[in-house]
């Protein structure tokens, strides 16, 4: 991408830049702050997505737990299809705009955006309540009448989603975390267990609790469209917006594929699982699926803070600090992200244990390869996010469509003769496929450099603090309870001693100095 600085200069006497101004962070102070507000949201996201699976899952049992979690997965996959990447193309040309002109050619995005997604969206609403024999084919567990009512259902509320999923896109391209990670994050999952409950309690069926995953996407819409004009409201502009619509649906669009891809390989083992082997199969992959979003939860809230910002680096000219400022949160996710995928892949069996019995059984194997192929994950940072917000939508859709060709041509395969390891086992491979294939390009064709001298404490710090105990009270007492507690609180224990001992290589001092920094400079 063309690094484009500020519309103006900026004097002594002149206004700050727009994109200064607009944002409300910069750097490593923008990013630090936004992660830990982001950590809040996904660690209430993965606390509240833990107990509906606990809920439905008790409710209904494994079977039926994954008919639902089966139409879950096909309505998430389509919205996010049909938002036709104008989420992430909004990220990226709102906080380029904030750069140019203070926010002036924000209105004329939304109108390039909004409108083809709600039209998308509603034709695809149409699709589904007209295709009685997909519901047969994508729900057999269920009476014919039953999954025609469930997919009719899910189709009533697609478009409201799939718009509002749009508009907080917009908001994120601001800079600010804050409408993305309460609606999508704590708003939409806390309704959802509050919602759940008390039906599981009463009436629990399969319609009822499909109807309360879907029914708190309305309050969203309508919430991130308020946060939106209050943005709005707050930078109207001071420049000349560009014409941007055909530059941004040449980024949209093939972000729009990509998107699918990546969204489709969380979900598409609990398709093929339901087609190709049993309901049962599909709601102990659904509890899999759900641990390890727990482990990328701070790699996903740095995700959410980082993106405007490296996107706003780069428009500025700023090329040495996005290259540093990917360093350093890669850095962060590592450290912190690696030992959570230790303990999930020395325990299998006991962290799935919480969903019921027969989790453990079925799905201990399937546990450990996802949570070994995450290592490579978290391991890159947020690779694929420094492609798209440097402009290389193209790149990203064909790493990430590698990855699905990879995944699904394994699965079917692998599903049908071992079940959910099989189903496991090829989204492993398509994880390493994915992040593997960013990270090269990012640093080889991009100069995103990961793996500095603070990596390396990272890498060593978790493997000899985390790894080490935990596999070798594995060994000792077996994948258990009290194994599993013995080793995490040793593992606490020496982690948190060697990281205050190199803070500073590692960078940590530098995280937490930009919390309390208050202004959009360097925290040093």
């Amino acid at each position: 991408m063309t690094a484009i600085g500020p519309a103006g200069p900026a004097g002594p006497s002149a206004p700050p830049a727009p994109g200064r101004s607009a944002a409300t962070g910069g750097g490593v102070a923008g990013t630090a702050r936004g992660s830990v507000f982001g950590l809040a949201g996904s660690a209430a996201n993965a606390l509240f997505g833990f107990v509906l699976v606990a809920v439905v899952t008790h409710g209904l049992g494994a079977r039926g737990a994954g008919a639902v979690f089966t139409g879950v997965a096909a309505f998430t996959i389509l919205s996010n299809a049909l938002k036709l990447g104008a989420d992430t193309a909004l990220v990226r040309f709102v906080s380029r705009d904030l750069e140019l002109s203070g926010g002036a050619g924000v209105p004329a995005l939304l109108r390039t955006a909004v409108l083809p997604t709600l039209l998308a969206s509603t034709a695809g609403a149409a699709v589904l309540w007209c295709s009685p024999g997909l519901a047969g084919w994508l729900l057999p567990d269920l009476a014919t009448g039953q999954a025609v009512a469930m997919l009719r259902l899910f189709a009533v509320f697609l478009p409201v989603t799939t718009v509002a999923l749009v508009l907080l896109g917009a908001t994120r391209g601001y800079g600010s975390v804050v409408p993305f990670v309460g609606v999508e994050q704590i708003g939409k999952p806390a309704l959802r267990v509050l919602l759940a409950v008390p039906l599981v309690l009463l009436a629990p069926g399969v319609a009822g609790l499909s109807a309360a995953w879907l029914a708190p996407g309305v309050l969203g819409a309508v919430a991130a469209w308020v946060s939106l004009r209050r943005s709005l409201r707050r930078h109207p502009g001071s420049g000349q917006p560009p014409s941007q619509s055909r530059e941004f649906w040449s980024f949209a669009g093939p972000r729009a594929v990509s998107s699918v891809f990546d969204i489709t390989a969380v979900w598409i083992g609990v398709i093929m699982l339901s087609v190709l082997g049993s309901g049962t199969e599909a709601g102990i992959y659904t509890a899999i699926g759900r641990l390890v979003t727990a482990g990328t939860l701070l790699q996903l809230a740095i995700r959410l803070a980082v993106a405007p910002q490296i996107s706003r680096l780069l428009a500025g000219g700023e090329e040495p600090e996005a290259h540093r400022l990917h360093r350093l949160s890669t850095r962060w996710i590592a450290l912190f992200s690696w030992p959570v995928f230790a303990v999930l892949a020395a325990f299998p069996g006991t962290v799935l244990s919480l969903f019921g019995p027969g989790f453990a059984g079925g799905g201990s194997a399937g546990l450990l390869t996802v949570a070994v192929a995450c290592l490579v994950n978290v391991g890159v940072g947020n690779a694929q996010t420094v492609l798209l917000m440097a402009g290389r939508s193209v790149w990203n859709l064909v790493v990430a469509g590698a990855a699905f060709v990879v995944q699904l041509g394994s699965g079917v395969w692998l599903v049908p003769r071992y079940g959910v390891l099989g189903a496991a086992v090829s989204w492993g491979l398509a994880i390493v496929v994915d992040n593997g294939a960013s990270a090269l390009l990012a640093r080889y064709r991009l100069g995103f450099r990961t793996v500095d001298r603070g990596y390396v404490h990272a890498a060593v710090i978790a493997a000899g603090t985390v790894a080490l105990p935990v596999f070798a009270l594995r060994a000792l007492y077996g994948d258990t309870v009290p194994a599993a507690v013995l080793g995490i609180v040793l593992a606490i224990g020496a982690f948190g001693t060697a990281v205050w001992r190199y803070r500073l290589p590692l960078g940590v001092g530098e995280f937490f100095g930009a919390l309390r920094k208050r202004g959009s400079g360097n925290s040093r």
